[in-house]
This record gives C-alpha cells, sequence and structure tokens, in this order.
C-alpha cells in the first residue's frame, strides 16, 4: 500500500498577495465598486461615451488598483487597515483638553 503525501507549505507566514496586494485589499477594492455602483445608478450621464454607471462600477476600481499599489509600496504588512482605523478614530488635538475615556487620577497629590 502506497504511502499518500501531501506537499506543506514551508514558510507560513509568506504573504498572500494577488495582483501585489494583499488578500485584504482586494475587500476594499469589491467595497469600492459596490458603492460607485450605487451611486452610478442615480446619474444618468456618460463619460466618453460610456454610460456613467458602468464607468464608475468597472473602470474606478480597475484604477484604484495601481493607485493603492502606489500607495502601499515600501508599506509593512497591514498598513492599510492601520490608516484606516488611524483616521476613523476621534484625535485630540488639545493637550489641555480632559481625557474623556479616563475616571480615575493618574497622578495623585502628595499628602504633606
Amino acid at each position: 500500500m502506497a504511502l499518500t503525501v501531501t506537499p506543506v507549505p514551508r514558510n507560513l507566514a509568506t504573504k498572500v498577495t494577488f495582483l501585489y496586494l494583499e488578500f485584504e485589499d482586494l475587500f476594499v477594492i469589491l467595497g469600492l465598486a459596490v458603492v460607485m455602483n450605487m451611486s452610478g445608478r442615480f446619474l444618468q450621464r456618460e463619460i466618453f461615451g460610456i454610460p456613467m454607471n458602468v464607468f464608475l462600477q468597472y473602470v474606478v476600481p480597475v484604477l484604484s488598483i495601481p493607485a493603492l499599489i502606489l500607495f502601499k509600496y515600501g508599506k509593512p504588512r497591514g498598513y492599510l487597515q492601520d490608516w484606516l482605523r488611524f483616521h476613523m478614530k476621534p484625535h485630540v488635538y488639545c493637550a489641555l483638553e480632559p481625557d474623556s475615556e479616563q475616571r480615575v487620577e493618574y497622578l495623585k497629590a502628595e499628602e504633606s
């Protein structure tokens, strides 16, 4: 009876990429295609003889692939997720503003 052998990848830490983009970045492009499809339905116009909904649904995501590749060039893995998280959370622009999440005093005054 012959032994069945299954090939196993040696390096499990390698990035899974498609078109030089991480797998998670393709969700961004698919989400962009969905948003462009919905917004293109409301516009009854043409760009270069192409209906606006077709242009927005197909051409904009295809053009966003090289833009995303250039944006992520030389950046570490997961950069787009970290960048989006950073820009979606609120920022504190004044050091004198009290922290809304801190409930207990950080420094206690010395008793004399």
